[in-house]
């Protein structure tokens, strides 16, 4: 018998809601470390207002994958990229099956459909969503304090999202004026002045 749906759906928001409390690496320009959920939130937003520069690109599609993409997170928490190992990403798609097997029919199809695509990175559409869950990472480091950054940071924030970008003029734009933003900080802190003074109280 199947289950009811407002039985599972309030079963699966449980288990995917604890994203809201998942820390992340990076810290918001007023001090707070960032969550998972937070991050899976503006990614999504960024994909919703590119729609109409991307017209050859299903942004619908897009958004979703933006929504889904960090959900293993929920149960395996954040590892940052540049520490994240194979056996880590084996464990956190482990996560993912459990948590979309949780997913009745039709809905739950779609999912793994969305996550097959994801880890291809074959389609438009995942390419899209892979350089947007970077360029949201390299714009909120540049939102946080450059006090907080790791040193292997100040390299990897011109280069983290810039083969993600390839192909897609506005997205290779909003890279540039990211790195831009990035190599501005650095010569501020170099003249010895904290590029961050003051934002708090903006």
């Amino acid at each position: 018998m199947e289950r009811p749906q407002a039985e599972w759906l309030i079963e699966f928001l449980e288990k995917a809601g604890k994203l809201k409390s998942v820390p992340r690496h990076c810290i918001t320009p007023e001090g707070v470390r960032e969550t998972v959920a937070g991050h899976c939130w503006r990614v999504s937003l960024m994909a919703w207002l590119l729609k109409e520069e991307l017209p050859d690109v299903d942004m619908e599609k897009v958004i979703h994958m933006c929504l889904l993409h960090d959900l293993g997170e929920a149960v395996t928490g954040d590892i940052p990229a540049f520490e994240k190992k194979e056996q880590d990403r084996s464990v956190e798609r482990k996560a993912v099956d459990g948590l979309l097997s949780m997913l009745p029919g039709k809905t739950g199809e779609e999912a793994k459909v969305l996550f097959t695509e994801m880890n291809e990175l074959e389609t438009e559409e995942a390419k899209v969503y892979k350089a947007l869950d970077k360029l949201e990472a390299v714009i909120a480091h540049n939102e946080s304090d450059i006090s907080t950054w790791l040193p292997l940071e100040y390299e990897l924030q011109q280069t983290y999202a810039a083969e993600s970008v390839k192909g897609f003029p506005i997205l290779e734009e909003i890279q540039r004026l990211a790195v831009e933003k990035t190599l501005e900080k650095i010569a501020e802190e170099k003249a010895g002045r904290n590029p961050d003074d003051g934002r708090r109280e903006e």
